[in-house]
């Protein structure tokens, strides 16, 4: 490891941040938000067979409307980090809140389908500004590389917990109110971020005079929208067809001219050296896959548990609750074993019980003849476990080194190795074949990066 994050990663086990109590009102806002995006991008998992029922929809929409937020929120975050670190982060931060809490509102009061989709798409722009932005904030909060090392460890495990919260806060609501209530969540809380951010959040001046590269922020968000689109869509179509095809083909032409076109950019959207740290390639890859093993469990969960064992949208809430339980304690552990062993083998460790806990629920997950205790707990504690443990090593390996000017960038990449691994891997995973299959395959690749993670930490940087 560099002496600059073998520093940061060393004292990620303490807590506390650079300079008094603001700091930590700071970083309370800035992390809520974060929990309330994830939880957004959840939020309808559980109640998914209710709103089917209610509006009409079948299991390619609902698919679709789960994948929506993710695809706009991932195809724009890029677009969204240079923003901030061409405006300032706190702007474009309040700007991104607006839109988020307005389409959320609109979300609410969707009187079918196709509004409710346009809403999702609206609530994934919104959050694609305010996700970067934050964490520009957030570097401005603390600006000494140990106070962020730590702050980083902490961030890595919100978005996971915001995941959890969703499915967990939606299903109760849902039962006790209407799903349509879920979204009242990100209304409220993007009201009261935008009252207090003045008040709790430094200002961040606007970086030098850059251009915003509109030419590679439009092959990036078409790229990543098309192509997530065309496998969000093989759960209807087969692989050969035109709607398909079409989309995941003009996708993929347009990420693959993505690198020349920014190498022509004398300012490119994504500097090319960025990702030429291999620590970093390695947090970002596992993000993407941590994101996508957590939201096929959620989601293929839900629907069984309901479909399959006649389980309640309450009681569907409730057999998560020891997800969430080990998540948190996972997550409160994590910065301490990060300071301890390095984030190269917390993820490594993580990602090797997550394997173990999802091998558990495609084996026995899906049969209802088999009890919760034996079917399905074991599973739903050690995956939250490791996603946890994965999550925090990754996001320190993702931000090392990232200087203050690029904090937007980093923001960017990392929510969009998140955001992309939770819709389109997450379609991949599901294109592959039955529950079982689809969380067996999960399982693989989570042992093979969990034997990435483990090799790279016995490899000097």
């Amino acid at each position: 490891m560099t002496q600059q994050h073998a520093t940061a990663t060393a004292t990620a086990g303490r807590t506390g941040g650079t300079a008094g109590h603001g700091y930590r009102y700071g970083f309370a806002l800035l992390g809520s938000v974060q929990v309330v995006l994830i939880f957004t991008l959840a939020s309808v998992a559980v109640p998914l067979p209710r709103i089917g029922a209610e509006l009409g929809i079948t299991r390619a929409g609902l698919i679709l409307l789960t994948a929506a937020y993710g695809l706009s929120f991932a195809g724009l975050l890029l677009f969204g980090g240079r923003l901030a670190d061409r405006y300032g982060g706190r702007p474009v931060f309040a700007a991104g809140l607006t839109v988020f809490g307005i389409a959320s509102a609109l979300a609410a009061l969707a009187p079918g389908f196709e509004a409710l989709l346009a809403a999702r798409f609206a609530q994934g722009a919104g959050a694609a500004a305010v996700a970067p932005a934050g964490m520009a904030v957030l570097r401005a909060l603390f600006p000494e590389p140990d106070a962020y090392g730590r702050a980083m460890a902490t961030w890595g495990g919100l978005s996971v917990l915001g995941a959890t919260a969703g499915n967990l806060g939606s299903g109760a609501i849902s039962a006790l109110l209407s799903w349509r209530w879920a979204f009242a969540v990100p209304v409220l809380v993007a009201a009261a971020a935008l009252a207090l951010v003045r008040r709790l959040l430094p200002a961040t001046p606007p970086g030098p005079g850059r251009s915003l590269d509109l030419p590679g922020a439009v092959l990036a968000t078409a790229g990543i929208t098309l192509a997530g689109f065309g496998l969000v869509l093989t759960e209807a179509h087969s692989w050969g067809s035109a709607p398909v095809l079409v989309p995941l083909a003009a996708g993929l032409a347009l990420l693959a001219a993505f690198p020349a076109a920014e190498r022509r950019r004398a300012d490119p959207l994504l500097p090319p050296g960025f990702l030429a740290d291999r620590r970093r390639r390695l947090g970002l890859a596992a993000i993407a896959l941590s994101a996508a093993g957590t939201a096929s469990v959620f989601f293929l969960l839900s629907l069984g548990l309901q479909q399959q064992r006649g389980y309640s949208v309450l009681l569907t809430s409730a057999a998560f609750v020891p997800f969430a339980t080990a998540l948190i304690g996972a997550g409160r552990a994590a910065p301490p074993l990060i300071g301890r062993y390095g984030p190269e083998r917390v993820t490594g460790a993580g990602f090797g019980c997550g394997a173990l806990g999802l091998a558990l629920l495609a084996a026995t997950g899906f049969d209802p003849g088999v009890p919760y205790a034996y079917g399905l707990l074991p599973g739903l504690l050690l995956l939250p476990a490791g996603v946890a443990l994965s999550f925090a090593g990754a996001a320190v390996l993702a931000t090392a080194g990232v200087p203050s000017r690029q904090a937007g960038l980093a923001g960017g990449v990392l929510n969009t190795a998140m955001e992309s691994g939770a819709t389109v891997l997450f379609a991949l995973l599901l294109a592959l074949g039955s529950d079982a299959v689809a969380l067996g395959a999960a399982s693989v690749a989570f042992a093979a990066l969990a034997a990435v993670s483990l090799s790279a930490a016995r490899r000097p940087a």
